[in-house]
């Protein structure tokens, strides 16, 4: 398989921050590789280089001639009152039955595609900008965070459109169950190096911490030599009959070096408020209405959250999530009906106009000082600031000069050095990366209080909720089952959608112009020639596999950053004809038994 872009000895730098150092990388043509690393890591920082938007320090990224680069863009793109089709036609140039087909992908239809774009929520105008990127035909998508703010099935409508999408992706994300579910590789940047894994994410990260591992257990068995060495040449050099020996000696000892280890990086530990349990429910909902005066977004709810329930709000994006929040947090006032909070209920809230509330002359250590319960030590808000990725001078900056990921990261700090015995949190996984949103779940789990709380983080929300509470089509509702048992209910409704959909254009008929490509029928091989032929196959196959095992196997056990490299590029090279070879093993098994 081609080559479409090719990182060589990358370097970046801001100040003293070294993003990238001699970095390099290969993305080749229909592979979908998953970008990870810690936040601040340099990311984007490498999208905005590819995509020419900034330059190299030093090093080249190299095109390939065939190259069409696909970027999902974060501005609206849309002209005043144009309606969804009308930005699809303007912008891709295709005519209206190519950009309903494309449009369909994403279930835009009706007053959703005929309608004013402007007029859709946040969740729908990126299905809008999904379906413009995909009409231009790119063969390299670059996705920086797109399941950020999206809904759920949002979300999954894009993993079915990538899984069946023929071109390769980088995709930028912290969201692994999305990168499970779309990525074959996996490409991580750490101290400013990247690397290439030929695997998926949760492979990637058992790989990461077995070689940690064993790396750990090398410098162990190393230092224990150094000892050793060093004891005897403490107790021989001063004799002239073993002084030789302990000279020999020393030139082992200089020889002994210890490994870097990659992992050794902060990893965030997050502290919960601690409280005590409590019984009984935390809130009751009563014949409850919310909205605005002039709209209602949902009526006639009765519900009720128990002490100690971790409650999920699901829904998608518009049907009233954060407006119910809102409501039970008391920043915006119920249309109708009741809402009452349980005896000796203490409630912190994190939520997106909270950030805007921050005192601006204070620093970060003087607000997270200010919020902290009574009696936190010092060294706690440390250590808790750190976790949320302010360490050394960066709790010293003033509020005043942070962006908006770093005050809504502040205000989460903030909140978990409280001691409330309840949490509200919109989206508190945004803005943190893999290890801190994990540490984050642990923090929760163990947490002897409530927490009502919405995330677009599907292994988040795995990990936390033991409750889920649905709203949609004007109810707020608490759904009877587990969250995995409400992402298959998701996902058998967009299957079935999609297959009402694929069975209505087969009814319709091509409009005029439509190329239609006959395929000529080839003449059938009688069964001898294609079981022969099957009969080669298989044997490439399993010596393909063969190798592939062993070396899967030598690049868990090299601690050589060469070696790994070079054993990497030996997977990427038999991948591509493993891959031939079993979709030629298909193809014959259909031609030997067509009707199955």
């Amino acid at each position: 398989m081609a080559s479409l872009l090719q990182i060589k000895d990358a370097c970046k730098s801001y100040g003293n921050q070294v993003l990238l150092d001699s970095a390099e990388a290969t993305l080749i043509e229909d592979v979908k590789v998953g970008f990870v690393g810690r936040n601040g890591a340099g990311k984007s920082t490498l999208l905005r280089c590819i995509l020419g938007d900034e330059q190299l320090d030093r090093g080249e990224i190299v095109r390939h001639p065939r190259l069409r680069l696909g970027y999902l863009r974060q501005h609206d793109p849309f002209l005043p009152g144009e309606t969804a089709l009308e930005f699809l036609m303007r912008d891709s140039g295709q005519p209206d039955w190519k950009c309903g087909e494309v449009a369909g992908q994403f279930e835009l239809k009706g007053a959703y595609l005929d309608g004013r774009v402007d007029k859709l929520s946040g969740g729908w105008q990126t299905r809008v900008k999904l379906a413009a990127l995909l009409l231009h035909e790119p063969n390299l998508l670059l996705l920086d965070e797109p399941t950020n703010f999206l809904d759920l099935r949002t979300q999954i409508l894009l993993e079915h459109f990538l899984r069946s999408y023929r071109e390769a992706c980088l995709i930028v994300s912290h969201d692994r169950a999305f990168l499970a579910a779309t990525c074959t590789h996996t490409l991580d940047l750490s101290r400013g190096k990247l690397t290439m894994y030929p695997g998926k994410i949760d492979a990637f990260l058992v790989y990461q911490q077995e070689r940690r591992e064993h790396e750990e257990r090398q410098n162990a068995a190393t230092q224990a030599k150094r000892r050793h060495l060093e004891e005897f040449i403490a107790k021989n050099k001063a004799r002239a009959s073993t002084a030789t020996r302990a000279k020999s000696k020393s030139k082992q000892l200089e020889k002994l070096e210890l490994i870097e280890i990659a992992g050794d990086e902060p990893t965030a530990r997050i502290r919960a408020p601690q409280v005590d349990p409590r019984k009984g429910p935390a809130l009751r909902c009563k014949d409850l209405s919310i909205g605005y005066a002039e709209r209602q977004i949902a009526s006639g709810i009765d519900l009720e959250i128990d002490h100690g329930a971790r409650a999920a709000i699901v829904g998608d994006n518009g049907q009233g999530k954060t407006t119910f929040l809102r409501t039970i947090v008391d920043s915006l006032q119920p249309l109708s009906g009741e809402i009452r909070w349980g005896f000796g209920c203490t409630i912190g809230t994190y939520a997106q106009h909270v950030y805007t509330s921050l005192p601006e002359r204070q620093t970060v250590m003087e607000y997270l000082e200010s919020v902290a319960a009574r009696g936190v030590k010092t060294q706690e808000i440390l250590d808790q600031a750190g976790a949320l990725l302010f360490r050394g001078d960066h709790v010293e900056k003033p509020v005043s000069v942070l962006s908006g990921g770093e005050r809504a990261r502040l205000c989460l700090a903030g909140l978990l050095l409280g001691q409330y015995n309840i949490l509200i949190l919109d989206e508190p996984g945004n803005h943190l990366d893999v290890d801190t949103v994990e540490a984050l779940a642990e923090a929760l789990i163990a947490y002897q209080g409530t927490v009502i709380f919405t995330s677009h983080d599907r292994h988040f929300m795995k990990r936390v909720a033991n409750c889920i509470i649905e709203v949609r089509d004007g109810r707020v509702v608490n759904y009877n089952g587990a969250y995995e048992a409400y992402l298959y209910a998701v996902n058998k409704e967009i299957d079935d959608g999609e297959r009402e959909a694929a069975a209505a254009r087969k009814k319709t008929p091509i409009p005029a112009g439509r190329p239609i490509a006959a395929a000529a029928k080839p003449a059938r091989r009688n069964e001898r020639e294609v079981r022969k032929e099957i009969s080669t196959i298989e044997k490439t196959i399993a010596r393909l596999d063969s190798q592939k095992r062993q070396l899967n196997t030598e690049m868990m056990q090299t601690s050589n950053a060469a070696q790994a490299l070079k054993l990497h590029n030996e997977l990427e090279a038999i991948a591509g004809p493993l891959a031939e070879a079993e979709e030629r093993w298909c193809q014959l098994q259909e031609e030997l038994d067509p009707e199955s």
